[in-house]
Protein backbone atom coordinates (compact mmCIF):
# COMPACT_ATOMS: atom_id res chain seq x y z
CA UNK A 1 0.00 0.00 0.00
CA UNK A 2 1.22 3.48 -0.88
CA UNK A 3 0.20 6.21 1.58
CA UNK A 4 -0.59 9.71 0.32
CA UNK A 5 1.18 12.28 2.49
CA UNK A 6 1.02 16.07 2.66
CA UNK A 7 3.23 18.84 4.01
CA UNK A 8 1.27 18.48 7.26
CA UNK A 9 1.60 14.69 7.60
CA UNK A 10 5.17 14.37 6.21
CA UNK A 11 6.87 14.58 9.62
CA UNK A 12 4.71 11.86 11.21
CA UNK A 13 4.55 9.54 8.20
CA UNK A 14 8.15 9.85 6.93
CA UNK A 15 10.51 11.47 9.44
CA UNK A 16 9.12 9.69 12.51
CA UNK A 17 8.55 6.34 10.77
CA UNK A 18 10.10 3.35 12.50
CA UNK A 19 10.41 1.67 9.09
CA UNK A 20 12.60 2.85 6.21
CA UNK A 21 10.57 4.98 3.79
CA UNK A 22 10.50 5.40 0.01
CA UNK A 23 8.59 8.55 -0.94
CA UNK A 24 7.51 9.28 -4.49
CA UNK A 25 7.35 13.04 -5.14
CA UNK A 26 5.08 13.53 -8.16
CA UNK A 27 2.41 15.63 -9.89
CA UNK A 28 -0.68 14.52 -11.83
CA UNK A 29 0.39 16.28 -15.07
CA UNK A 30 3.79 14.50 -15.14
CA UNK A 31 3.96 11.63 -17.66
CA UNK A 32 7.07 9.94 -16.18
CA UNK A 33 5.40 10.15 -12.75
CA UNK A 34 2.48 8.11 -14.07
CA UNK A 35 4.98 5.57 -15.45
CA UNK A 36 6.79 5.11 -12.13
CA UNK A 37 3.60 4.89 -9.99
CA UNK A 38 2.86 1.20 -10.79
CA UNK A 39 6.53 0.33 -10.13
CA UNK A 40 6.30 1.92 -6.68
CA UNK A 41 2.98 0.16 -6.01
CA UNK A 42 4.50 -3.20 -6.98
CA UNK A 43 7.46 -2.63 -4.67
CA UNK A 44 5.08 -1.63 -1.86
CA UNK A 45 3.44 -5.06 -2.15
CA UNK A 46 6.78 -6.83 -2.32
CA UNK A 47 8.25 -5.07 0.74
CA UNK A 48 4.98 -4.85 2.72
CA UNK A 49 5.70 -4.57 6.45
CA UNK A 50 9.42 -3.95 5.94
CA UNK A 51 9.45 -0.60 4.09
CA UNK A 52 6.87 2.18 4.14
CA UNK A 53 5.89 3.62 0.74
CA UNK A 54 4.51 7.15 0.48
CA UNK A 55 3.50 9.54 -2.28
CA UNK A 56 3.50 13.36 -2.13
CA UNK A 57 1.89 15.60 -4.75
CA UNK A 58 4.40 18.47 -5.14
CA UNK A 59 1.81 20.84 -6.62
CA UNK A 60 -0.39 20.54 -3.54
CA UNK A 61 2.50 20.33 -1.05
CA UNK A 62 5.23 22.77 -2.12
CA UNK A 63 6.83 23.11 1.36
CA UNK A 64 8.26 19.60 1.44
CA UNK A 65 9.40 19.76 -2.20
CA UNK A 66 11.18 23.06 -1.50
CA UNK A 67 12.76 21.81 1.74
CA UNK A 68 14.31 18.82 -0.05
CA UNK A 69 15.24 20.86 -3.15
CA UNK A 70 13.15 18.78 -5.54
CA UNK A 71 13.88 20.30 -8.96
CA UNK A 72 12.37 17.67 -11.23
CA UNK A 73 9.84 14.92 -10.88
CA UNK A 74 9.40 12.11 -10.35
CA UNK A 75 11.87 12.18 -7.48
CA UNK A 76 12.06 9.09 -5.30
CA UNK A 77 13.66 9.70 -1.92
CA UNK A 78 14.76 7.08 0.57
CA UNK A 79 14.61 7.84 4.30
CA UNK A 80 16.03 5.87 7.19
CA UNK A 81 15.78 6.97 10.83
CA UNK A 82 14.33 10.30 9.72
CA UNK A 83 17.20 11.13 7.37
CA UNK A 84 17.20 11.30 3.57
CA UNK A 85 19.82 8.72 2.57
CA UNK A 86 19.36 8.38 -1.20
CA UNK A 87 17.51 9.93 -4.14
CA UNK A 88 16.56 8.74 -7.62
CA UNK A 89 15.31 11.24 -10.20
CA UNK A 90 13.22 10.16 -13.16
CA UNK A 91 11.16 7.13 -14.10
CA UNK A 92 13.32 4.10 -13.42
CA UNK A 93 12.56 0.37 -13.56
CA UNK A 94 12.07 -1.81 -10.50
CA UNK A 95 15.51 -3.38 -10.97
CA UNK A 96 17.11 0.04 -10.39
CA UNK A 97 15.16 0.63 -7.17
CA UNK A 98 15.38 -2.80 -5.56
CA UNK A 99 19.08 -2.61 -4.56
CA UNK A 100 18.50 0.82 -3.01
CA UNK A 101 15.55 -0.51 -1.00
CA UNK A 102 17.54 -3.57 0.06
CA UNK A 103 20.32 -1.26 1.28
CA UNK A 104 17.84 0.37 3.67
CA UNK A 105 16.99 -2.95 5.34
Amino acid sequence: MVINVSDQSFENEVIKSTLPVLIDLWAPWCGPCRMVAPVVEGLAEKYNGRVKFCRLNVDENPQTATKYRVMSIPTLMFFKNGQAVDTVIGAVPERALQPKIDALL
